[in-house]
Parts: structure tokens; C-alpha cells; sequence
């Protein structure tokens, strides 16, 4: 490795940009301000040291950008309409469907865990299970040929 090629962040580290990107995001929802605003306040009021903070604004701008697009992409597992989620739960979904669809670097199942452990960590009691439930179908349809070879080793 040379001295010019970046370090790869610790899983601590992109955990805690995950951390953030939920609770900025949660910020934004509530507060209606533009997403670059969000980014710059929440900079501001938090200490993102410890953090990816690379993935931090990659993870929002790209969210900001295809907001739509990601919904659209889970909409189809839902158990009730979108506007019936709660916070937390819309936000998880779209950290998570941006991971799947955009950072193919991100393995799949590191995806749903730590979208799973950020709904133990913010979300309602049970609603870690139908995080991962929706996940793991959008999964199977944004990386179906990763999801296949991870089953064929399992059955092995």
C-alpha cells in the first residue's frame, strides 16, 4: 500500500456514520430543511471524529437525491402504506436501500445487520424484525447473484 491510497474506515467507524446518517436523516424529515443544511448543522452539533465521515455525506447527499427511487425499491415489501412507518423505521429503510443499491462494496448481509442493530438501538421493540423482512426481500432483488452464492455456501 502507498502512502496516497486511503485507509479503509473500521467497522466502528462506518457503524457510527450509520448512527449518524439515521439521526440526521431523522432531522431532516422533521424539519423540512434542505439536505445540505441538515448535513452542515448536524456536523456542527455533533462530534463525528470517530465516525465515517465520508460515508456520512456520501450516505445523505445520494439519499437526498434518489429519496423516491430508494422508496419506490422497498415500497413493494411493505406491510402497510410508507406514510404509516415510523421515523425511524422510513430512515433505516433508506439507509439500508441505498447501501444495497448504490455500495455493492458493502456486503449484503453486513447491510441488514447493521440496519438491524440501528432499529434494536433507535427503533420500537419488534421493529428490527420487519426491517430485516424488508431488507432481505430488496436484497434478494437489488443482489440477487450475491444472495444466491451466500445460500449455496450455507447449503453446503
Amino acid at each position: 500500500m502507498n502512502d496516497k491510497e486511503p485507509l479503509q474506515p473500521s467497522a466502528s467507524q462506518r457503524h457510527r456514520a450509520r448512527s449518524a446518517v439515521v439521526q440526521a436523516l431523522y432531522q431532516w424529515e422533521l424539519s423540512g430543511y434542505p439536505m445540505t443544511q441538515v448535513v452542515a448543522t448536524f456536523r456542527a452539533d455533533n462530534d463525528l471524529k470517530r465516525a465515517d465521515t465520508v460515508f456520512f455525506h456520501d450516505a445523505l447527499m445520494a439519499i437526498d437525491k434518489k429519496h423516491d427511487e430508494l422508496v419506490a425499491s422497498f415500497r413493494l415489501y411493505l406491510s402497510r402504506e410508507y406514510a404509516e412507518l415510523t421515523p425511524i423505521e422510513r430512515n433505516i429503510l433508506l439507509l439500508g436501500a441505498y447501501e444495497l443499491s448504490v455500495r455493492i462494496d458493502i456486503p449484503y448481509k453486513v447491510v441488514i445487520s447493521e440496519a438491524i442493530a440501528l432499529s434494536k438501538k433507535f427503533g420500537a421493540t419488534d421493529g428490527h424484525k420487519f426491517v430485516n423482512g424488508v431488507l432481505d426481500q430488496l436484497a434478494s432483488q437489488t443482489r440477487s447473484i450475491e444472495v444466491q452464492e451466500h445460500k449455496s455456501r450455507e447449503r453446503v
